[in-house]
């Protein structure tokens, strides 16, 4: 194990200056002493007259549709709403840490993709119900960050809820596309 140099044990001693202990006794806490600046301050240059020229804006990233506002067509929402579809494939994440759940969404979908299924289930785990803020279970709260940028995301034509019959909240139906 290193030892912090003198910088770093200041600002080491600073942070944990500002950590609340659990107990509800009194500790005492000695005040950090104030950083003190090591290089000599830089001497700005005079200033140009005129207007600054300006820079370009960044060019922004171009952000991803969630699967969750693709549309349907008229029959396909219908079947999903009554829960009249039938999934072709079922994905159970119980039992699964976000690793493993990460690897059998992404082997599930291979598999399904390549098998020409359209209609996947997949059981997040229990729907938490009460107002919000809910906290969600971590596998379900990453699952549409997870759909929307896996290598299969081209081939998800829709995310949706899964009706009480497949589970309800705590599943969803991922509809693909034919395959071409």
């Amino acid at each position: 194990m290193r030892r912090l140099d003198p910088e770093e044990a200041e600002l080491w001693a600073r942070v944990t200056a500002t950590i609340r202990p659990l107990s509800r006794e009194p500790v005492a806490v000695n005040p950090p002493a104030p950083l003190t600046p090591k290089l000599p301050p830089v001497p700005l240059a005079p200033r140009a007259k005129g207007p600054s020229p300006r820079l370009p804006p960044p060019p922004l990233l171009a952000p991803r549709k969630p699967h969750t506002d693709a549309t349907l067509d008229g029959s396909w929402d219908r079947k999903l709403t009554k829960g009249t579809v039938v999934p072709d494939r079922t994905l159970d994440l119980h039992g699964h840490n976000l690793d493993g759940a990460w690897d059998a969404i992404d082997q599930g979908l291979e598999r399904a993709i390549a098998a020409g299924d359209r209609v996947v289930l997949l059981i997040t785990g229990h729907y938490r119900s009460g107002e919000p803020p809910v906290v969600r279970g971590r596998i379900r709260a990453a699952v549409h960050d997870w759909l929307a940028h896996s290598r299969h995301a081209r081939h998800i034509a829709a995310v949706r809820g899964a009706h009480p019959r497949h589970g309800g909240g705590g599943s969803l139906y991922l509809i693909l596309r034919r395959p071409r």
